[in-house]
């Protein structure tokens, strides 16, 4: 297979295999079954262009044989790679769990084929190597997502849908205005001929300017303090599977585009820029903890779980550090796979007990231990414990941070992690130990079982569920593979001289 179709894959997949569920659109059991095939073979694409990448080097693609900066590029280095590789198994798994739990009316709405655009718009902005179109995947995103959220009409719905899209489409205005002025001064778009140009400018004062308005672009879409009001507002109103999806991939697209544009482009003045960076993320692992502590409805506690970890994958970028990027290259990949099992396993447990709340939760453990055992893994995994993959996150980071003598963000990351495990702690003494109310006054609410069924709807719900918790054991106890290989992604991104070559090749 040549590099251009492999490159290609991740893009072309979500878009035939929506394509084809419209085609299926008057059998919602077609549906289900192409959109779960087609996140398999996006998959199975992504492992084949990080095993290429790997062995081979950045890969690059160039549409219609026009090269590089002329034409549009897709480039694949190893954290490109990287992070379609997490969402194709992201995809895969929540694809599974949508067997389960998405409602008919919802799929015949179009679930399965927007939920791929989704999926294409993601992959695009992952392997873009041009800033406008980078732009453009975005836009492609930001509308797949606002339908998934909006999907069903229902009140709450609409009301958080609203807010998200606001918020995102200021963000895109941002963004657009930024990219007009960086054209202006470059006369370029693509990222790797920026970073060739940018290198030696004669105001940099002026570049970092724009590379601020950059950073509040990427940071309201990454969800950073003081811009994250609009992710706890929207992310716990549509179905399980869809808030999922959502907060593993969304936010995590606007992290990837912050560390690439301040690793490649706008590093002029990183005592300035990357300062700022530093502050803002030890403000966002603060106030996202202090507003998960705060919540008693689970799907909003683990929404501001989402902001507090993005501090996490944020302080590497600011430190510049092989080591303490490799560590917050580690937390986007384990939150992507610890958030979402989190929420997977609460769309479970409101399946049983019909609620959300903590206050009429409770005794989750008496008559659901296998349940309650995938939530204490998942839960020990978020709050940084051992010998989990959080665990080893986090001490990665931390070491990274002494190494080059950052104490107070240590302080900060080491303050969060014993707040998200008090939340998480407070999750399952009130959801999963107390007694429900309901036990308490001798009868379970209506329609609740204690002991359901193994259907083949419960099946498609654990399934994802206990491959995602076995991930996260896996990646603590053989860590080390792992960080080897997060190490050589940062060494590269930390050397913005291989992706230029790869790009523009030996051009001065």
């Amino acid at each position: 297979m040549s590099h251009d179709v492999l490159v290609a894959l991740p893009i072309v997949i979500p878009l035939a295999t929506a394509v084809i569920t419209l085609f299926s659109y008057d059998s919602r059991a077609h549906q289900r079954i192409i959109s779960t095939i087609g996140s398999g073979a996006l998959l199975v694409a992504a492992i084949a262009l990080l095993w290429t990448v790997n062995q081979d080097g950045i890969l690059v693609s160039e549409m219609g044989d026009w090269p590089a900066p002329f034409g549009i590029a897709f480039v694949a280095d190893l954290l490109s790679s990287l992070m379609v590789l997490m969402t194709g198994l992201t995809a895969l798994t929540v694809s599974i769990y949508a067997l389960g739990s998405m409602d008919p009316r919802r799929e015949s709405f179009g679930f399965y084929p927007v939920f791929q655009i989704l999926l294409m718009g993601i992959t695009g902005s992952f392997l873009t190597g041009d800033v406008f179109n980078l732009f453009v995947w975005f836009e492609i995103m930001l509308i797949a997502s606002f339908v998934l959220i909006a999907l069903g009409g229902e009140r709450p719905q609409l009301e958080g849908s609203i807010k998200y899209v606001a918020l995102n489409l200021v963000s895109s205005m941002i963004l657009l205005s930024a990219i007009g002025l960086l054209y202006g001064m470059a006369g370029t778009l693509n990222m790797g001929d920026l970073g060739l140009k940018l290198q030696d400018v004669d105001q940099p004062w002026l570049v970092t300017t724009v590379g601020t308005l950059f950073l509040v672009s990427f940071g309201i879409k990454a969800a950073v303090f003081p811009m994250f009001f609009w992710l706890p507002a929207s992310y716990h109103t549509p179905p399980i599977a869809v808030t999922a999806i959502i907060a593993a991939l969304l936010s995590k697209v606007g992290v990837y585009a912050l560390i690439r544009a301040f690793t490649l482009i706008f590093t002029q003045e990183t005592g300035y820029t990357h300062q700022i960076i530093l502050v803002i993320a030890g403000l966002t692992m603060v106030t996202g903890v202090l507003g998960a502590v705060a919540q008693t409805e689970v799907r909003r506690l683990l929404s501001f779980h989402i902001i507090s970890q993005i501090g996490y994958m944020l302080v590497g970028l600011a430190l510049l550090s092989p080591l303490a990027l490799a560590g917050s290259l580690f937390y986007v990949i384990h939150n992507m796979v610890t958030k979402t099992n989190l929420f997977l396993i609460s769309g479970v447990a409101n399946r049983l007990q019909g609620t959300y709340e903590l206050k009429k939760l409770g005794s989750l453990y008496r008559y659901h231990p296998y349940v309650s055992v995938l939530f204490f893994v998942s839960a020990l995994a978020l709050a940084g414990m051992p010998p989990f993959s959080g665990f080893m996150a986090k001490l990665t980071l931390v070491r990274g941070s002494l190494e080059i003598e950052h104490y107070v963000i240590v302080a900060v990351a080491l303050l969060t992690s014993m707040l998200t495990l008090f939340s998480m702690a407070k999750i399952w003494t009130e959801g999963y130990w107390t007694p429900s109310p309901a036990e308490v006054d001798g009868e379970l609410p209506p329609g609740v079982e204690k002991f359901p069924g193994w259907t083949r709807q419960m099946v498609a719900l654990f399934i994802p569920i206990i491959v995602l918790a076995s991930l996260s054991v896996g990646m603590g106890i053989l860590a080390q593979p792992v960080i080897s290989l997060l190490v050589d992604t940062a060494e590269q991104l930390l050397d913005p001289g291989l992706y230029i070559e790869a790009v523009i090749g030996d051009e001065p």
